[in-house]
């Protein structure tokens, strides 16, 4: 039990690629009918399993995705980062820590505050980059050699469009959005005890203040924090 408890992040972790890359393998072989609902349900189906990649690449940040063991958690965050749209983890680290570190001011490079728009474009060229979209271009015509167009389209590209804009979203736009107190040290607010729409809405990343709190808490018990917060 002790041996389990222990590696519950990795299990998870492998949980979510697995059923990541096997509803993407199903999906690319969907026959898709846009007047049914089916491929509206599976999209978003697929997309929050996008961004519970990138949630799982970012506990590996934080060393929790396999606490004490070094290697495997990296090779968690690479795998996490790289099957969503090509990201690099050894890009994506340090910039997280620097988020951390500089939160919410002009050191912090997922802040930029404004208009939501404005912001959501400078998140976006934090992130991406010109070897990133050539791997992706490259994929994406590789796949289609293989599969319909509107398969790939519909379940590889856009739920990786949308999961970035959820991850935004959730993860630090409406956290970090506007004024906050001095005695706010983590310049951050928090969602609405909620579990299941926490969940949903970006795998318990809404309790951010929480995150920046305890950052060793991998996302899986930000809900119990939560729970002790409220009490």
């Amino acid at each position: 039990m002790n041996w389990l408890r222990r590696n519950t992040g990795v299990f998870i972790a492998f949980a979510i690629v697995f059923c990541w890359f096997a509803l993407l393998t199903f999906l690319l072989q969907f026959p898709t009918v846009f007047t049914e609902p089916w491929p509206y349900i599976l999209l978003l189906l697929q997309t929050h399993l996008y961004t519970g990649l990138f949630i799982t690449a970012h506990d590996a940040m934080h060393g929790v995705a396999a606490p004490g063991n070094i290697k495997l958690n990296t090779v968690i965050g690479f795998v996490c980062a790289l099957l969503f749209a090509f990201n690099w983890y050894p890009r994506l680290l340090p910039k997280h820590h620097q988020h951390h570190h500089f939160v919410a001011t002009e050191k912090d490079p997922d802040y930029h505050g404004g208009n939501f728009w404005a912001w959501y474009l400078s998140f976006l060229k934090q992130y991406i980059t010109w070897p990133q979209m050539l791997a992706m271009a490259l994929t994406f015509n590789i796949l289609t050699y293989f599969f319909p167009l509107e398969n790939v389209v519909l379940y590889w590209m856009l739920p990786a469009v949308l999961a970035t804009f959820q991850l935004f979203y959730f993860g630090t736009y409406q956290p970090h959005k506007g004024e906050h107190n001095a005695e706010n040290k983590h310049r951050s607010t928090t969602l609405k005890r909620n579990h299941v729409w926490a969940f949903i809405s970006c795998y318990f990343f809404g309790y951010h203040y929480e995150h920046h709190d305890k950052p060793f808490l991998p996302w899986w018990k930000l809900y119990q924090e939560k729970d002790r917060s409220f009490k």
